[in-house]
């Protein structure tokens, strides 16, 4: 404040020695006007000086000047210093963000609110063939042309990578994943999984071939098993319950075969060529006399249906769906439970529920229950002659019906198994749903 009032001293010297000088003259208004213009110079010669300073140099100390000027001057100065250290701070966090970004082995590129390519690693040149002399500003989906990825980016739903041959190299497998950052912008990371895709085809491969092989044999087992069968009163007591254990594990070793089947089958095969509209109906009723035969009356099996539009999707691979869900809560709730099979709307589309009040889940388990042959209770599974492939099957209808799987238990709260549909694989009401047949 004191500088201000030295300015304003400063002001009132000179107009006061003008207007004295002018008095002097005969003339107080033209001295007053001199000392007003002598303060006005002043000021603009201080502004002249700034002007320069910042226009010519503004990384030289600032011109000598005293009072408000000087401290106005000094001010900026400090300021600009600090800027200056807070941008060299900023490039030298960027420069090493470029430089690890530059020794990972994953591709990166950065994208605008636009989708348009601003940066990328030397990975990214290598994997998607981008190259800084005119792909920079494109946007990326004029690289990546594939339809998959054009619905994965505009559908902004990444919480999964999506996995694509390269653009480049068809040989080349790669998992696309896009983070959401700052103001709408992406980050794209791409990762070589070549080695990884060709073992786990070598995987689907084994199993889809071990599991064919061992049809065949387990099938003439069981039928030799099953005419001793016939003649067991002609058997002594420990051979007939010898060939009754030696049935059990076959029909479950056959049962176990044909999961592997089908397992294989919807992870190779695409599908959709026998997708139409379900009689939801129709198919509930069917797994749920189902589920009623299996129990054999210890649990209580009901279907709820609620104004719900038709499934598109593929009669069997639902049924398996359901019916895995339904027999599921069969083998794993105690007798006098009650199991409901339910069908209704939905905010995202129509779900579809299996909710049972039985003994409930630990939620500790409940992220790997779609892993293949992860059990809770291995004891308890074996007992009641499951394979352990049931939810992975389920798991793997949903996504070629572009679904999801939901659980929500408690220990002593009973399950509910939700199956999430979205609006495009519903029937319109023009479309006729198709009858199911058990």
């Amino acid at each position: 404040m004191s500088l201000w009032k030295r300015e304003l001293w400063r002001l009132v010297l000179l107009a006061g020695l003008g207007l004295a000088t002018g008095w002097l003259l005969s003339a107080p208004a033209a001295g007053l006007a001199a000392g007003l213009a002598a303060c006005l110079a002043f000021h603009l010669y201080q502004l002249r000086a700034l002007h320069r300073w910042l226009t010519l140099n503004p990384q030289a100390e600032p011109p000598a000047a005293s009072g408000l000027w000087g401290d106005l001057l000094d001010r900026l100065y400090r300021y600009q210093k600090g800027q200056r250290i807070t941008q060299g701070r900023l490039l030298g966090t960027l420069r090493r963000i470029q430089e690890s970004s530059e020794a990972m082995r994953d591709s990166v590129v950065m994208l605008d609110r636009h989708g348009d390519m601003e940066w990328w690693n030397s990975a990214a040149e290598r994997m998607l063939g981008l190259k800084a002399s005119h792909d920079r500003g494109h946007h990326i989906t004029n690289l990546v042309r594939d339809p998959r990825f054009i619905d994965y980016f505009h559908a902004r739903d990444y919480r999964e990578p999506l996995t694509l041959p390269s653009p480049i190299d068809e040989r080349m497998i790669l998992q696309f994943q896009i983070t959401l950052y700052g103001d709408d912008e992406r980050l794209l990371m791409a990762r070589d999984i070549t080695r990884l895709h060709r073992l786990e085809q070598m995987r689907r491969d084994f199993v889809a071939n071990v599991s064919h092989e061992l049809r065949t044999p387990l099938t003439v087992l069981a039928g030799y098993l099953e005419t001793y069968a016939d003649h067991a009163d002609q058997l002594p007591p420990r051979f007939a319950r010898g060939l009754g254990q030696m049935q059990q594990q076959a029909h479950r070793m056959q049962n176990l075969v044909e999961d592997l089947l089908l397992l294989s089958r919807l992870e190779t095969d695409r599908g959709g060529e026998d997708h139409a509209p379900l009689a939801m109906d129709e198919l509930l009723d069917s797994v749920r006399r189902d589920a009623e035969a299996l129990s054999g009356g210890r649990q209580t099996v009901t279907v709820e249906r609620e104004e719900a539009a038709s499934l598109v999707g593929s009669e069997q691979e639902i049924r398996s769906a359901i019916s895995n869900l339904a027999f599921n809560a069969v083998r794993y709730t105690p007798p006098g439970s009650r199991i409901v099979l339910r069908w209704r709307p939905h905010p995202e589309g129509a779900c579809l529920e299996v909710e049972d009040d039985g003994e409930g889940i630990d939620p500790v388990h409940i992220p790997r229950l779609t892993e293949r042959f992860y059990r809770v209770d291995k004891g308890r599974s074996t007992a009641t002659g499951g394979t352990g492939l049931g939810l992975a099957i389920v798991k793997h209808v949903l996504l070629r019906h572009d679904a999801r799987l939901e659980i929500e238990s408690r220990p002593g709260q009973g399950a509910l198994f939700r199956c999430l549909f979205p609006a495009e694989r519903l029937s319109t009401p023009s479309e006729s749903p198709r009858s199911v047949h058990a």
